[in-house]
């Protein structure tokens, strides 16, 4: 992902380092303490060649370390933009969210008291309708009570008023006979 990579150094280079500093410890490990002025030619190029390009290859990694820490403090500029606008976005919500539930709870409240009003006077209102349907049988046999002796009295009376009648035709039947 990286634009800058590093260019593969020229082949022979590599060969060459590693072979001389084999013979360089080759040397070393044999115990021959003579060196060859050319080889130490050789070695002060290798090292300031290997210096140079540990140099460079520290120069590279510096560089990509700035340009990723300016990635992360870009991407975390805007992580703390986006976390500042959600916050802004959920207290608008809460805000919003608030009035609603004051408003829903007394609501609710009143439909709950409304419901033990309702239970209360349901009560009270089949309680009346028992009430109200005692009573009104009691009526109703008071009243067939009553009915059933208006005609008992009227059949007493219009028997009594046969009798009266009869008695005062013999009574008079009793005076014509007397004249």
């Amino acid at each position: 992902m990286s634009t800058c990579e590093q260019s593969p150094p020229p082949p022979s280079q590599p060969q060459a380092q590693p072979q001389q500093q084999q013979q360089l410890m080759l040397q070393q490990s044999s115990g021959s303490l003579s060196f060859n002025s050319n080889m130490s030619r050789e070695d002060e190029e290798m090292s300031r060649s290997a210096l140079s390009t540990f140099r460079a290859k520290e120069e590279e990694i510096e560089k990509r370390k700035m340009e990723v820490r300016d990635r992360v403090l870009s991407h975390l500029g805007r992580v703390e933009e986006e976390t500042k606008r959600l916050a802004t976005i959920r207290e608008e919500l809460e805000a919003l969210g608030d009035p609603m539930r004051k408003d829903v709870s007394s609501v609710r409240k009143k439909i709950d008291t409304v419901n033990k009003d309702l239970k209360s006077l349901g009560h009270t209102c089949q309680k009346k309708e028992r009430e109200y349907k005692e009573a009104l049988e009691a009526f109703n046999e008071k009243n067939k009570e009553k009915v059933q002796l208006i005609s008992k009295l009227m059949e007493l009376v219009s028997e009594s008023e046969k009798m009266r009648l009869k008695k005062l035709e013999e009574l008079s039947k009793n005076i014509e006979l007397m004249h």
